[in-house]
């Protein structure tokens, strides 16, 4: 990259967007401050820490120190930037839509910002909000400040590759100049670029994870049809999957999605579609499969126990909604864990990375244990909730001996079912039959 490319960045939000947009920024050369209003993330992003784990982000944010800085000053972090890019989180609101006031607290504080040429929104918004944005700088007598829209499609756990390797790049302006001064800001990045209008922009990453939800739910339910009929929903996805119409890809019967981005933007477009007057009935439907899922699988465990889980001992493997992250946003294993406390079972578990508030259900009333072996210890049954691959390196035949019943729901089709039955373990699966000893 030459000199005359590279360019002053504000980014505004220090969680997983925030830090990975503005450590790749600087690896393209750019001048990046990362502004967050915690205090306490701040001092531990300038000792050089990070506060979430994702793999490779420490390593590109201590290669890019000279360029990367972290700061509570709305000031110092727009003082020598060009393009301010927004980055906080939109939760649910108690309707579904997505609560917008950290946008419009950071809109407020770029007021001032007169020397800006852009300002891009790359957290997950409605449709229409950039049309509100536009109208909020023009009235701050920002009208010279160009708006873009510019949404992140990085998958926790692999959030530096996918934003240096994406599988395109959306650019959401009417403005050929902006649009060549966000692709210019990319240079570097190893993805098209795709520009279009605000709007569609925005939709665009509300249907692209609505899509690949739909497919989650999709496949579990024909897992449960498996398990009905006798079929393997193993080949039946491998199968389905080599159509090129079709592909591989989130073909994984399990116990559903969960972490920050599925769950809420799929609620947040299925309440956009009731506001503005249509019932999004596929959508709801693909909600409703996925909350059941994990709901199933404590209930076909209380089956296989006899009926009632009362006073039985229950690990759960696994916290996180997915490997590769500490992230416990929505996790299946918060549902089977508080099902499981719910029906009078104890509950034991263990995770890697995973780290719950230990004030908040489910997680105060489980006893977390360092290892899945120790965890499993005198069990009347174990759930792999999340596909670590340390649990393909356990000694089942050891964890079996420790456990007072050895039955196992692979929630994630991680194990080799007939090897564990050959040491003893009863292996329930999701659509699949289960294995006996």
């Amino acid at each position: 990259m030459t000199e005359l490319t590279k360019r002053g960045i504000a980014i505004f939000g220090g969680g997983y967007i925030g830090l990975v947009t503005g450590a790749c920024f600087a690896e393209l050369g750019h001048r990046v401050v990362v502004r967050d209003i915690d205090p306490e993330k701040v001092r531990i992003l300038r000792s050089g820490d990070v506060p979430i784990y994702e793999p490779g982000l420490g390593d590109l944010i201590a290669q890019n120190k000279e360029r990367l800085t972290f700061t509570l000053d709305s000031a110092e972090a727009i003082h020598e930037a060009e393009v301010a890019y927004v980055c906080v989180d939109t939760p649910p609101t108690p309707s579904g839509d997505a609560d917008l006031s950290r946008v419009w607290d950071v809109v407020d504080t770029l007021r001032d910002a007169a020397h800006l040429k852009a300002v891009v929104v790359k957290s997950t918004v409605p449709v229409g909000t950039g049309t509100r944005v536009r109208a909020a700088l023009d009235e701050a007598g920002l009208g010279h400040v160009a708006y873009a829209s510019n949404p992140e499609f990085t998958a926790e756990g692999t959030a530096v590759r996918d934003f240096m390797r994406p599988d395109r790049v959306v650019i959401g302006t009417d403005d050929p100049a902006t649009a060549r001064l966000l692709g210019e800001l990319h240079h570097g990045v190893d993805g098209p670029v795709e520009t279009m209008d605000v709007h569609s922009a925005e939709m665009v990453k509300l249907a692209s994870n609505a899509l690949l939800a739909t497919k989650i739910s999709f496949i579990n339910e024909i897992a449960t049809v498996c398990e009905a009929t006798g079929a393997d929903i193993r080949q039946v996805a491998r199968a389905v999957g080599m159509d090129h119409r079709l592909g591989p890809h989130f073909l994984a019967a399990g116990l559903g999605y969960g972490g920050s981005c599925f769950p809420k933007d799929s609620r947040a477009l299925r309440a956009l579609a009731s506001n503005s007057g249509y019932p999004f009935q596929l959508l709801g439907s693909v909600i409703a499969v996925n909350e059941l899922q994990p709901r199933r699988a404590v209930q076909r465990l209380k089956a296989e126990l006899g009926g009632s889980l009362k006073g039985r001992r229950i690990a759960v493997l696994g916290m996180t909604f997915k490997a590769h992250t500490d992230d416990m946003r929505e996790a299946p294993a918060t549902v089977i864990a508080a099902r499981l406390l719910a029906e009078g079972a104890e509950v034991h578990c263990w995770d890697p990375m995973g780290r719950p508030d230990p004030e908040a259900q489910p997680w105060s009333s489980a006893r977390r244990l360092p290892t899945p072996v120790e965890a499993v210890a005198g069990a009347d049954a174990a759930i792999i909730a999340t596909e670590w691959p340390q649990l393909t390196e356990v000694d089942w035949a050891a964890a079996g001996d420790a456990m007072r019943r050895p039955l196992l729901l692979d929630g994630r089709g991680l194990l080799d079912a007939r090897t564990l039955a050959e040491r003893g373990f009863t292996v329930m699966g999701v659509g699949r039959a289960t294995v006996r000893p």
